[in-house]
């Protein structure tokens, strides 16, 4: 053990899970550093488990009985004799206490001073430091009285639309834009539970809510010798509800002067609370060229890899040799931006259901290949289970270019690459904001994905003739080998049983095969031609004939089979089949869920109806907390709360039901 100050690191215990715990042992690794995992019930398979040297067990899925549970996390520390801990984000990265029992413990933390963290941990707080810093803040409220009458009288002044914040955390979560005063209740007790729930802490903040505004955030590292410098900016406005989707360096359209002059006031921010390790300074940016200092996230980002491949650096390394009291390896003249780079976040959700978390067992998974400016930083390989107890993040998928557009055309094509069967994807969706033009030209800001028509982006009504083809010729393929393999093992190869060529008699030889898309049925008619030499196949769909061959060729289409469920890639919507089969289809297909089912595991967080309530159509009857997000369950029709049959704060798996409506 050392003395938590200066030192070299030589065992290394990550507080974290998935994909940035498996980011940090990549380094940790490179730099002959030992590694150790730490893992709840729920993780004792995963992928960060496997790579690590060591692992502790330190208690149940639920995260607040495991990954953050101080003292089993600082037991696992002494225990492994690991002499550092790396927080990675979320969880402990910006939590004070945690990293003051850390240094008390005789090890070394690795992040920035206790203090820093407080100071910039409360918004209100750190607004203040901010002013007296001389970087510019957006016009709000962020004093201690958090009574609903001031809230108002404070609104009143600021102007309507306000942004509601958590005055701790960050992430999206406890954020609330309120338009009307009408709306101001609502959304503070909405936004005051969110919190609660994250952060341990209800207390609210007020700002301006400023339209057409741009999320620009400055990455800046600071040692204990008094240096300090940022790698450039990065551009995250593509957010939905709060939360980063794509995120790029350098920032697309903004002048040198801009640049300059955020890259300094990041530089005086940090100063400001005498900063060390790796940090990040956001501000909004107005379409006149303004910026306003939002937070700064006392941790490395989520988005972190644009700015290694714009800046050719290692911030993990960066920060354990910083954590080991070295001076920074680079001045700021030397920091030099080269090209673009892109980071698409992968997560487990379905965009044609509102977003709905989807976890589940990862039944197939092949990635696009790395290397040549791609990138693929995750937690997660074949055979692995997105949980439903903690962040639906499968991958960050990175591309780094010469130029913006040859990022952005590398992460589409490697993304069109990525075959994942299991849990859903918002694969599709990524591309297809790669490809709106907002965003080819760099015209985005943070509006812009939740002001979208979710038709725009929905799923066709009826899949693509050509993946029709593919997943046909995947299924007689598949019957041939069957046919084939009976052959080979029966006593009479000969006998007409073996064969697989649609005879019929006073007839083509053929066979109609129908796939259910969604609740549509697509048939085909499958034709084989035989020669001496073997047999040829076509389709006919709809009177038109199609080769297989050329189809497959023509869309670099691939077909999966997992379970029965037929999936074909290679088109801008991923299209998932079944087979239709009239024997069992009738059994299949009786019945249908509840729309009052728990849609996803997760723990009552709102009950918002009583018994025998009249409700309408759109009312909120009860809010689902799941994957660090609230789901609203309401009501499709105007009706009467029959039973309501869960509480909040009750933990429900998928499938709960959660209340009856009458008519």
């Amino acid at each position: 053990m050392n003395d938590g100050k200066a030192g070299v690191i030589r065992k290394l215990l990550i507080a974290n899970r998935g994909e940035i715990a498996c980011r940090v042992m990549r380094t940790s690794k490179r730099l002959g550093i030992k590694t150790v995992a730490v893992y709840s019930e729920a993780d004792a398979n995963a992928m960060h488990v496997r790579e690590a040297d060591q692992a502790v067990n330190v208690g149940p899925a639920e995260a607040a009985k495991s990954y953050l549970n101080v003292d089993a996390i600082l037991q696992a520390a002494k225990d492994t004799g690991a002499d550092g801990v790396h927080p990675g984000y979320g969880f402990f990265s910006e939590n004070a206490d945690f990293a003051d029992a850390v240094r008390a413990a005789g090890m070394i933390f690795i992040g920035p001073p206790s203090q820093a963290i407080r100071d910039m941990g409360a918004k209100d707080n750190a607004k203040a430091i901010m002013e007296e810093a001389n970087v510019p803040i957006v016009p709000g409220y962020y004093g201690a009285d958090q009574s609903l009458d001031l809230f108002k009288s404070e609104c009143e002044k600021i102007g309507y639309p306000v942004l509601l914040k958590a005055a701790l955390g960050g992430g999206g979560k406890g954020m609330r834009v309120v338009n009307s005063a009408n709306e101001l209740e609502g959304g503070i007790a909405g936004a005051k539970r969110e919190s609660l729930a994250a952060f341990g802490d209800d207390r609210l903040l007020i700002e301006k809510y400023l339209t057409n505004t741009r999320h620009v955030e400055v990455q800046v590292f600071a040692d204990s010798h008094g240096n300090c410098v940022h790698l450039f900016e990065r551009d995250c406005s593509l957010q939905r509800r709060h939360q980063k989707i794509i995120e790029e360096a350098p920032a697309p359209g903004l002048s040198d002067e801009t640049r300059k002059n955020m890259g300094e006031a990041a530089v005086r921010a940090a100063k400001a609370v005498n900063y060390e390790g790796a940090g990040t300074v956001e501000f909004l940016l107005s379409s006149d060229g303004h910026f306003y200092f939002m937070e700064m996230n006392t941790r490395l980002q989520v988005e972190h890899p644009v700015s290694e491949l714009i800046t050719g650096t290692d911030l993990v390394e960066w920060q354990l040799r910083v954590a080991s009291g070295e001076a920074l390896a680079l001045s700021q003249d030397e920091i030099i931006c080269s090209g673009h780079a892109i980071e698409a976040r992968l997560y487990a959700e379905d965009p044609s259901n509102g977003f709905m978390p989807a976890p589940g067992p990862i039944h197939h998974l092949i990635w696009p290949e790395t290397g040549d400016g791609m990138r693929i930083d995750t937690g997660v390989a074949e055979g692995d289970v997105i949980s439903p107890h903690y962040d639906p993040m499968i991958a960050k998928v990175i591309c780094w270019g010469e130029t913006r557009d040859d990022a952005r055309e590398k992460l589409r094509a490697g993304l069109n690459k990525l075959q994942i069967v299991g849990p859903g994807s918002n694969s599709t969706f990524l591309t297809f904001l790669l490809d709106h033009p907002v965003f080819r030209d760099g015209k985005m800001d943070t509006a812009f994905v939740d002001g979208l028509d979710g038709t725009s982006y929905a799923p066709p009504p009826e899949p693509p003739k050509a993946a029709l083809v593919a997943a046909a010729d995947y299924v007689v393929w598949k019957r041939d080998d069957l046919s084939k393999k009976r052959a080979e093992g029966s006593h009479d190869p000969y006998s007409p049983w073996n064969l697989s060529h649609c005879w019929r008699m006073n007839d083509s030889s053929h066979q109609d095969l129908t796939f259910l898309f969604g609740t549509a049925e697509e048939t085909l008619s499958y034709h084989v031609s035989i020669f001496h030499e073997g047999k040829a196949r076509r389709f006919v769909i709809e009177g038109e004939q199609a080769d297989p061959a050329t189809v497959m060729l023509a869309n670099d289409a691939a077909v999966v089979d997992t379970a029965g469920t037929i999936t074909v890639f290679g088109f801008d919507h991923l299209v998932t089949l079944t087979l239709f089969d009239p024997i069992t289809a009738a059994g299949e297909h009786e019945g249908s869920h509840s729309s009052f089912t728990s849609p996803m595991p997760g723990r009552i967080a709102a009950v918002e109806v009583r018994e025998g309530e009249n409700v309408v159509k759109g009312d909120i009857l009860v809010v689902v907390e799941a994957m660090k997000m609230e789901h609203a369950i309401t009501a499709p029709r105007d009706g009467v709360i029959g039973q309501i049959l869960c509480a909040v704060g009750d933990q429900v798996d998928e499938g709960h039901e959660l209340l009856k409506m009458d008519e």
